[in-house]
C-alpha cells in the first residue's frame, strides 16, 4: 500500500486480506484476483470475461484517473455489482462520520465550508457523494499536489474538471481559511498548525493520510479545543475505516440479487451508519476495546468495526434501497425484518 505501480502480485496480501474481512464480516465468499494488466481496456476486458463466475466484483487499489474509467466502463458492461471501494467505500464512511460531526457542531451540510485535499478516487467521490447529500458544490474546494483546482486551471482531466471552482485562492493556507470542514485523502504532515488555526470555529477535520495524517492529533490538539477529529487509523477515537462498509453494502446487493450499487444504495448504507451510531452501544462492543461506556459525541462519530450490529442494519437498508430503485432480481430475503421496518 502507498508504493505505486509494484505490479498484481505485490497487491495479493492485501487482496487476501480484503477477501477475509469480506467472509469474516458478512459471510461472503471471495476468490482475490490480481490482474496484470498495463491498460485500463486491458483489465477491463479481463475482468468482463469472467464475470459469469462472480455475484459482485470489488475493485481494490486502482489508481485515478484509470479507476474511473474502469469501474464506469464495468457497471455498463455488467449486471452485477461493480464496486471500487477505494472511491465509494471511503466516501460512505467519511459521509456518515461527517454528518455526525456536523451535526454535534450545530452545522449543516448545506451550509458547511468544505476543503479536501486530495483529488484521487477517495477525494473526487467523497465530492461527489457530499454534494448528492446536498453539500453546496460552490462550499467544496479541492487540492491536488499543485494547489486549488480552480476553473482557470489548464490540462485537467475530465474527473478533476468536474470539481474545479470558480474562486481566487490558490494554496491549502488560503483553502483553510474559515473552513468548517477539512477531509485529508492525501499525505502527511501536510497541514499545519497555523492552517488549523485559521478555521472557523468549531471545525470538522477529517485526517485521513495512513499511517502518519495530514496533521497528527497530538499536534491538532494542542492548536483547538473545539473541534471533532478523525483519522484512518485504529488507535485514535474516530477511526474511518472502510470495514464498516464494502462487506455489508455487498451483503445486502448480493442478497437481492442486486445488478449495480448505486447512489441511492450508497446513501442508504450512509444513513443506516450514521443513526447505528446514536444507539445505546453493547457491552460486547465496549469489552472488545476495553471501555466502559461509549456515546455519539465527539469521539464516537462513527460505529465500532467489531460491532456486530452493523451486519443487522446495512445490509436490510441497501437490499431496501435496491429493491425501491427497480435494481434488485430477487424479493425481499426471508431472513431479513420486515421491510417496512427499515428506514
Amino acid at each position: 500500500l502507498g508504493l505505486g505501480n509494484t505490479g498484481a502480485l505485490a497487491g495479493k496480501p492485501v487482496m487476501e486480506g480484503k477477501g477475509v474481512l469480506f467472509k469474516h464480516f458478512a459471510g461472503i465468499d471471495v476468490f482475490d484476483i490480481e490482474v496484470d494488466a498495463a491498460h485500463p481496456s486491458e483489465f477491463i476486458d479481463t475482468v468482463v470475461r469472467i464475470a459469469s463466475t462472480f455475484g459482485g466484483i470489488n475493485l481494490e487499489d486502482i489508481a485515478a484517473p484509470h479507476c474511473f474509467e474502469i469501474e464506469q466502463a464495468l457497471a455498463e458492461q455488467l449486471d452485477i455489482p461493480v464496486f471500487h471501494d477505494d472511491q465509494h467505500g471511503t466516501a460512505i464512511i467519511i459521509a456518515a462520520g461527517l454528518l455526525n460531526a456536523l451535526e454535534i457542531q450545530g452545522k449543516t451540510l448545506e451550509e458547511a465550508k468544505i476543503v479536501v485535499l486530495g483529488a484521487g478516487a477517495a477525494g473526487i467521490a467523497a465530492v461527489r457523494l457530499l454534494c448528492t447529500m446536498g453539500a453546496h458544490r460552490n462550499n467544496i474546494l479541492v487540492l491536488d499536489r499543485q494547489g486549488v483546482i480552480h476553473a482557470g486551471r489548464e490540462n485537467l482531466n475530465p474527473f478533476k474538471f468536474s470539481v474545479a471552482a470558480d474562486t481566487d485562492k490558490r494554496t491549502l493556507a488560503e483553502a483553510m481559511h474559515g473552513a468548517d470542514v477539512f477531509i485529508g485523502v492525501s499525505g502527511p504532515d501536510l497541514v499545519t498548525p497555523e492552517m488549523l488555526a485559521s478555521m472557523a470555529e468549531r471545525p470538522v477535520v477529517f485526517a485521513l493520510s495512513n499511517p502518519v495524517p495530514e496533521i497528527r492529533p497530538e499536534i491538532a490538539n494542542q492548536v483547538r479545543n473545539d473541534m471533532i477529529m478523525a483519522t484512518g487509523r485504529s488507535d485514535y477515537p474516530n477511526q474511518v475505516n472502510n470495514v464498516l462498509g464494502f462487506p455489508f453494502i455487498f451483503r445486502g446487493a448480493l442478497d437481492v440479487r442486486a445488478c449495480c450499487i448505486n447512489e441511492a444504495m450508497q446513501i442508504a448504507a450512509v444513513n443506516a451508519l450514521k443513526n447505528l451510531t446514536h444507539e445505546p452501544v453493547p457491552q460486547k462492543v465496549l469489552s472488545a476495546y476495553g471501555l466502559e461506556e461509549l456515546s455519539s459525541g465527539t469521539n464516537y462519530i462513527l460505529p465500532k468495526p467489531l460491532d456486530a450490529r452493523l451486519r443487522n442494519v446495512i445490509p436490510p437498508a441497501v437490499a431496501r434501497a435496491a429493491i425501491e430503485t427497480g435494481v434488485a432480481k430477487a424479493g425481499w430475503p426471508e431472513h431479513y425484518p420486515p421491510m417496512e421496518s427499515i428506514s
